[in-house]
């Protein structure tokens, strides 16, 4: 159960750093539960066909819930690629909004400065 509450806080730790600075649920709700759900919708697919193939098994772990969703699938998964999908959106958010202010800082060189005397060299 530890893993479990352990995503939970991280995902809260992330959710405050939206709310912060507005950079995904709290910028537009909507297409960010979308592409949460469509990001964990992928990657539990991959899962399941990784399980179907016998790639991916459930670990045994004192710190799991041990809740099954299904065969090899533990309740932890899907949070944790809900956590992931989130955490992704949120960083790309940031960073676009990190580089679109850099953009506009060079687009807005500030004061004109004096020009510097050439300097001579010496003897």
């Amino acid at each position: 159960m530890t893993y479990l509450v352990a995503i939970l806080a991280a995902a809260a730790g992330v959710a405050a750093l939206d709310a912060r600075f507005r950079l995904a649920f709290w910028r537009a709700p909507l297409a960010t539960a979308l592409a949460v759900a469509a990001g964990t919708a992928f990657f539990l697919a991959w899962d399941v066909a990784a399980i179907a193939a016998g790639i991916f098994r459930a670990g045994t772990s004192v710190w799991a819930s041990g809740i099954m969703l299904a065969p090899e699938l533990p309740l932890e998964e899907p949070v944790f690629l809900a956590f992931f999908s989130y955490t992704a959106l949120a960083l790309y958010a940031g960073a676009a909004r990190i580089l679109e202010g850099r953009g506009r800082a060079g687009q807005n060189p500030g004061p004109a400065r004096a020009a510097e005397p050439d300097r001579v060299a010496g003897p």
